[in-house]
């Protein structure tokens, strides 16, 4: 096959690449020179990938192009969050420069990396985060920003900022990524990408943990296309030997829900901030405004409602609370690797103000905040289940983001904080209560950058969340949408 005909390859979704490496039109080894091509041209204006593995890639490649296709990927080119996905004998650095100044290298595979392999995928590179995943802007001092391919000057969300990068700029179909406050969705909403926010306990995150941040993280991908997304999660999820819980297996696998009937579903929606300071940005409003008409459209019932709960003043500053002590840990954790005390010169200032948070609550005041937390998750959850004689709700239907991307450097410096709560107002309620989200590219700024929509379904119920993403991208299609970058207008 021709360079040119596998680069046009990349342009597709995953499942389109797998059927022409399936029917023998390209071979995993071109496919994946081509993916390092674009991925040479575009990362030095993109900073997503801060790990190149091309010449591994390319023997990995090479060793699938030689066999017979025995797995699901089978040579589809992907790439991987710095932050988890560990790769025995590789950098993992996690966005920190304590960890890249001794040059760390991690010592196992994760799970989700060996699932990764025995499926097929060949892993191109390590992507860029923030330090520790702990905002959403993927601007760390230890590799710089991530640019995002609709903006150069906009930011591309974060934690998943690198992979979504990747993504959005179609150098790859899919990119690995992991939520702990938005850190999936977020990305996806900013790149203009599909991010589905699994359930807790639906990948495992093995051997090094079970869970952290009070289960509320959650690994899974970002990709450009609803049924890729469905693919990758039939292949990530699944118990492994020792997690401390397992979400129940799907009803039959994802990508068997793509395209299936929806029936007529009973939403609630919000177009406006829910917590004091939040922003009301005229584009989130449209954006709702926008679904909410394409819903009705599809003969959906959709009211102003939504879990009271949701906007709990206390729900914030519980949820930092909790974050900080796992800050506090992870530092320590950091510490033994480098052999000393962590200092200014080593961890960004904001991550050592959490660790001094952390280090002021007791261990009695943190059970405290996880008994809150458990209690105001019951009353999150009850929105989503029928009382006696009512139908309840089957999705909530909100902005992922509060506004358009920003711009890179507004998340950053001594108005960080403040902004990034006046600005994250939905999504972080969903990683504790456990719940599956995903974040759908339903709206454009504009100034043409992408938006987010954010769906929300009872816990478990990927599989409502799959069917109803699916009618939407049937309605609504985004794949015809291309960024700058990646038609060569910049």
């Amino acid at each position: 096959m021709s360079s040119g005909n596998a680069d046009s390859l990349l342009d597709l979704d995953a499942n389109d690449q797998i059927g022409a490496l399936h029917r023998g039109m390209v071979s995993p080894a071109e496919l994946t020179a081509a993916a390092i091509a674009r991925a040479e041209m575009l990362n030095p204006k993109l900073n997503a990938i801060i790990h190149p593995r091309f010449e591994k890639a390319t023997r990995e490649a090479a060793a699938l192009s030689d066999g017979p296709v025995t797995t699901p990927l089978h040579g589809v080119p992907v790439v991987v969050k710095d932050l988890e996905a560990a790769i025995a004998g590789e950098p993992h650095h996690m966005g920190s420069r304590a960890l890249k100044n001794v040059g760390y290298i991690a010592p196992v595979d994760s799970y989700i990396t060996r699932r990764l392999r025995r499926a097929g995928a060949v892993i191109i590179g390590r992507t860029n985060t923030p330090e520790f995943g702990s905002t959403i802007t993927t601007e760390p001092l230890a590799y710089g920003a991530a640019h995002n391919p609709w903006s150069l000057e906009h930011s591309t969300g974060g934690s998943s900022g690198g992979s979504a990068a990747a993504v959005g700029a179609r150098i790859v179909a899919v990119g690995h990524a992991n939520d702990g406050g938005g850190s999936i969705r977020i990305p996806a909403s900013e790149c203009g990408l599909v991010g589905l926010k699994p359930s807790r306990g639906r990948i495992s995150k093995g051997p090094d943990a079970g869970e952290s941040w009070m289960g509320a993280t959650i690994d899974g991908v970002v990709t450009r296309s609803v049924r890729d997304t469905a693919l990758m999660l039939d292949i990530l999820s699944g118990y492994e030997s020792g997690d401390p819980y397992t979400a129940p297996p799907f009803v039959r696998p994802l990508t068997q829900e793509v395209g299936r009937p929806v029936g007529f579903l009973r939403i609630g929606i919000i177009d406006h901030p829910l917590m004091d300071g939040g922003v009301d940005h005229p584009e989130t409003r449209e954006s709702m405004l926008h679904t909410r008409r394409l819903l009705e459209s599809l003969g959906h019932i959709v009211e102003d409602a939504h879990p009271a709960a949701m906007g709990d003043p206390d729900f914030a500053d519980t949820f930092t609370g909790i974050v900080a002590v796992a800050t506090d840990v992870g530092l320590t954790d950091v510490e033994s690797i480098i052999g000393r005390p962590v200092g200014e010169d080593d961890i960004e200032a904001d991550n050592l103000f959490m660790r001094e948070i952390g280090r002021s609550i007791s261990a009695t005041r943190y059970i405290a905040m996880v008994n809150w937390m458990h209690a105001w998750s019951r009353r999150m959850l009850d929105w989503w289940t029928p009382a006696e004689g009512s139908q309840g709700y089957d999705l909530l239907v909100t902005p992922t983001l509060a506004g358009p991307p920003p711009r890179l450097g507004w998340l950053t410096g001594p108005e960080a904080g403040l902004r990034l709560r006046s600005i994250l107002q939905y999504t972080a309620q969903i990683n504790v209560t456990g719940q599956p989200a995903v974040s759908l590219p339903l709206h454009w700024s504009g100034d043409g950058l992408p938006m987010g929509v954010q769906f929300i379904a009872a816990a478990n119920r990927e599989d409502v969340l799959v069917r109803i993403a699916s009618q939407l991208e049937l309605a609504a299609p985004w794949r015809d949408k291309v960024p700058p970058i990646a038609c060569g207008a910049w």
